[in-house]
């Protein structure tokens, strides 16, 4: 899956943002807030950030004011101003027509995507990570004396996590004037509350006064063993699929993929690894590559595996096609296919099909169905000599108009009768 990088101006400077982006046509589009000083590039962001992207929801993550590598000062920032980065997060993915419809917060993230999902016209639904429901709650992670010396002096460091940061007045004065109940209650979008039921870092009574204050659709997800940071293996994907199940019914459908233009199959070099490629087909867009054994990531399909696969769904197509043309009740069809090299053999490619049918089928039309197989268009281009034309540039000059294959698949029907 590729990132793209998305930097915006938001109300402090310019603020730095990643995208993670499907490898077909997206879903939806989705924006995460991080958890307080975490930032963009922490491992459960990225995680969750990817693991939506690899089920066709695109999700920006991006950098506060005053974290990683976005521009202010975090001394300067508060909560308010967070609000006010997502709301330009959310401008400017709608300005490169990405408009999120799913806002996802973690931790004071999720407290910032339930006071920006208002302000954010496209959003269709919420989804929140061991929030607080208290924006104050962030002040018990605070020393005495820091805050002490925060009060004094208009600004001091603090250690959270391991971890210096210089936390501001304003900071501390805009957390206690939030009436984060109130926008809960008037959020009128679908939420959903995922917690840890041991959170040690936002305890679960949390959860239990977010969920008290929304109005349905509403629903909670019990995440349990995890912690604060879903630091587990496979958590913060299990969170980004539980997400994604959830939400599906108040995304966009998914549009259809198949376009009208040129029938070019292009392959890209992606620029990870020896031999990855971005190949894009009919609107969709995936990886091939090479094992690791040879070299490779082991990151997709390899050539000859896509060569299969295009007998393989031919089959499979042709005889859903002639068996419907028949009025056969078969089931559903399966077909498998393996490919090896025969070393002094002619010709040396082998391709060893397997179909299955769910279906009673009785031997009769089994028999006439393995005939179809064989006659199915890219069976008969394998077996035939096929001419490839190479030049340097643009598209060939005649390419296969995109209705060929189910042109053939036609005619095919006609001659079988």
């Amino acid at each position: 899956m590729p990132t793209e990088i998305f930097d915006f101006d938001g109300g402090h400077g310019r603020l730095s943002g990643r995208f993670e982006l499907p490898d077909g046509p997206p879903r939806a589009w989705a924006l995460f807030a991080h958890c307080f000083t975490c930032g963009k590039d922490q491992r459960v962001a990225v995680r969750i950030a990817r693991g939506l992207a690899a089920i066709g929801i695109g999700t920006l993550r991006f950098d506060f004011a005053g974290i990683g590598t976005s521009e202010g000062s975090l001394a300067q920032s508060s909560f308010a101003a967070d609000v006010g980065d997502l709301i330009a997060a959310a401008g400017a993915m709608a300005a490169s027509d990405r408009a999120p419809s799913l806002l996802i917060g973690h931790s004071l993230g999720g407290a910032a995507v339930l006071a920006a999902a208002g302000e954010i016209a496209s959003t269709k639904a919420v989804a929140t990570i061991g929030a607080p429901f208290d924006i104050a709650h962030v002040l018990r992670h605070f020393d005495d004396d820091a805050v002490a010396a925060i009060e004094t002096a208009g600004e001091a460091d603090v250690v959270l996590a391991g971890r210096t940061f210089r936390v501001g007045k304003s900071f501390l004065d805009d957390l206690r004037r939030h009436d984060q109940g109130g926008r809960i209650a008037a959020l009128h979008r679908p939420l959903l509350i995922l917690h840890a039921p041991f959170d040690e870092v936002v305890d679960i009574e949390n959860a239990t006064r977010i969920f008290l204050a929304a109005r349905h659709p509403k629903s909670f997800v019990s995440l349990d063993k995890a912690d604060h940071l879903l630091t587990g293996a496979g958590e913060a994907e299990h969170v980004a699929d539980l997400i994604a199940a959830w939400a599906a019914p108040y995304l966009p459908d998914l549009a259809a993929t198949r376009d009208d233009g040129a029938a070019d199959v292009v392959a890209e070099e992606t620029g990870a690894g020896r031999f990855q490629v971005a190949i894009q087909a009919g609107g969709i867009r995936f990886l091939a590559d090479e094992p690791a054994a040879v070299g490779g990531l082991g990151s997709g399909p390899t050539p000859y595996d896509l060569l299969s696969a295009g007998l393989a769904a031919c089959t499979t197509m042709t005889l859903r096609m002639y068996a419907d043309q028949k009025g056969w009740e078969i089931g559903r069809i399966r077909t498998a296919v393996g490919h090896s090299k025969r070393k002094g053999e002619t010709p040396a490619d082998l391709f060893v099909r397997r179909i299955a049918f769910d279906g009673d089928v009785d031997a009769e039309r089994r028999a006439r169905l393995l005939e179809i197989a064989d006659r199915c268009p890219v069976h008969r281009t394998l077996e035939s000599t096929a001419r490839v034309e190479t030049s340097l540039g643009g598209p060939p000059a005649a390419a296969e108009p995109i209705e060929a294959h189910l042109s053939a698949v036609e005619r095919l029907m006609q001659k079988a009768g």
